[in-house]
């Protein structure tokens, strides 16, 4: 059945496809491809490998995860939340253990697929994702200090690496600090216009590896790419090296991390891209494509993957009609590593490290994280600042949980509010509905919300303040649910009442309440007949109570 619907949809996407729509994927493809670039050397490097790696990474991610994706336009690749995982990954395990530790997330995610645990990602707040996002921001722009100012630290965290700099010093390479300032100037700077032509990451790159080329043409002064090998396979491809099991334990933690990452990344590109092309995402085929071709990818030498809304944003703007853009765009990355490699290996880490600070600055949510603290929510901020703290501390799967549990909490506290009021009855406005009796020692007590555990205390303090009543109408209309605690302290209550000689009654109780009032016993104990359907009939047998008594 999967793959029939996978066979139906490639025959609706490519229905009436003929050269004007081959053309605009082929435009769009290559479009995609200088975007991809430079992202790809970046985060190749910033991951914690290298750029050949981040090269390998995008293209058999735009190759495999690409044409079996579920949807015509997602493009997937090395992305910057992802490389901020696996740099503390490879600092404790090594390149190997980043590429098993992807190999083991493939496989999670073809489980989540199966499993259709990609519907959770709906459950998880906005204001999570915001501050997950820009704490993924904080770390990318903390880890290219050193590449930003050529200077060395030590840690496994961007966090460490900073405290290490008042060990270790700060002396910046000022060839290097003016390189990267330079990109981060042009990107800024750099026409709106242009960037359907020549993105401006890849404008900002050419400019400086033409200058560093020009002013350093034998002996660079700043740290360069390095040699690119001209294969698709790296040095540390696990089809070379080998399955290195040595400490498959300790990477089954960080593989899930990388997976939720590569599920949350992927069918959110895919939510917020299919607005645009008015296209919805197959989130399980979506799944499964990551989880293949997360497996494959490291075959090959490159770190995980997930899809991009940087580039799938740029594959439906320039035209693309379908998954042949997100091939085209691997077949271009492959001709620039045979073609430019010797080239690209000039490029300085600086001026990566200046794209990585400016597409850092640029992931945050920037109109979300405005509204979130321009309109006084405060629930939303509390959610935003514990994720993205939650994030530089700690890792994703801790900072999602962070937020979902602020989340929860938030809500349970908002939610879970329990308002009693107390009112006197006027026997002249009742009269015309039977109610004829003396009631001016009677109190009817509205409660609304949650009767439980936390809210108990609430109702019990204020029957303890009726000094003078003789007989109290609880009216529970507006109690949603009840638990064992909150029906344990309604037996006390009515227990001593009961040895004071007053009497208690019970309107307006919901069928959940009542269910559990009878499953407690309660409503057998006190009798059904103290149960009524609404205030003034609960009045009424309070006269025939009390008429009975006489």
């Amino acid at each position: 059945m999967f793959f029939t619907k996978f066979v139906s949809d490639l025959r609706t996407e490519f229905k009436g496809y003929n050269a004007k729509a081959f053309s605009k994927d082929l435009m769009a493809g290559l479009t995609v491809a200088a975007v991809a670039l430079p992202l790809a050397l970046a985060f190749g490097v910033s991951s914690g490998a290298d750029a050949a790696a981040g090269l390998v990474t995008a293209i058999f991610a735009g190759l495999f995860i690409g044409a079996f994706s579920g949807a015509s336009y997602q493009i997937s690749g090395p992305t910057g939340a992802m490389s901020a995982i696996l740099l503390t990954l490879s600092v404790k395990y090594g390149i190997q253990g980043v590429l098993m530790a992807g190999f083991i997330s493939g496989a999670i995610l073809v489980l989540a697929a199966v499993f259709k645990i990609g519907r959770l990602v709906s459950y998880i707040p906005s204001p999570v994702i915001t501050g997950f996002t820009s704490g993924i921001a904080i770390i990318i722009a903390l880890g290219q200090i050193d590449n930003f100012f050529g200077t060395k630290s030590e840690g496994s965290d961007a966090i460490e690496k900073l405290i290490s700099y008042g060990k270790l010093g700060f002396s910046p390479n000022w060839t290097a600090v003016i390189f990267g300032a330079a990109v981060v100037l042009i990107m800024l700077i750099y026409p709106k216009k242009l960037t359907a032509y020549v993105p401006s990451s890849l404008a900002s790159i050419i400019i400086v590896l033409v200058a560093n080329m020009i002013i350093f043409p034998d002996a660079p002064k700043v740290a360069e790419v390095g040699d690119i090998p001209k294969s698709l396979f790296t040095n540390n491809a696990l089809l070379k090296s080998g399955f290195d099991l040595s400490n498959i334990k300790n990477l089954i933690t960080p593989a899930i991390s990388i997976a939720a990452l590569g599920m949350i990344e992927s069918l959110l590109c895919g939510a917020s891209a299919g607005k645009m092309k008015n296209e919805k995402i197959d989130a399980t085929r979506e799944l499964v494509a990551q989880g293949v071709g997360n497996m494959i990818i490291p075959l090959f030498g490159g770190v995980p993957a997930t899809a991009a809304i940087a580039r799938t944003s740029v594959a439906i703007k320039s035209g693309g009609q379908t998954r042949i853009v997100s091939i085209f765009h691997s077949v271009t990355l492959i001709l620039s590593m045979f073609l430019l490699g010797g080239v690209m290996s000039r490029i300085p880490l600086s001026a990566l490290a200046g794209v990585l600070m400016v597409t850092a600055w640029r992931m945050n949510e920037w109109e979300s994280i405005k509204q979130i603290f321009s309109k006084h929510l405060k629930e939303s901020r509390l959610q935003f600042i514990v994720t993205m703290i939650a994030t530089v501390v700690f890792d994703l799967t801790i900072a999602i949980v962070a937020g979902v549990v602020a989340a929860m909490l938030i809500f349970i506290l908002k939610s879970s509010k329990l308002e009693v009021a107390v009112s006197g009855v006027d026997t002249d406005k009742l009269a015309d509905k039977g109610v004829s009796g003396d009631h001016t020692r009677t109190r009817v007590i509205y409660i609304s919300g949650p009767l439980f555990f936390g809210t108990q205390d609430v109702l019990t303090n204020k029957i303890n303040e009726l000094k003078h009543t003789s007989s109290i109408v609880l009216s529970m209309r507006g109690v949603p649910n009840i638990d064992d605690s909150a029906i344990n302290e309604l037996d006390s209550i009515y227990g001593e009442l009961k040895q004071k000689n007053k009497n208690i009654v019970f309107c307006g109780v919901c069928k959940t309440v009542m269910g559990k009032l009878e499953q407690a016993g309660f409503v057998e104990k006190i009798g059904k007949n103290n149960f009524y359907w609404d205030a003034v009939e609960a009045l009424k047998g309070i006269e025939k109570k009390d008429t009975a008594k006489i």
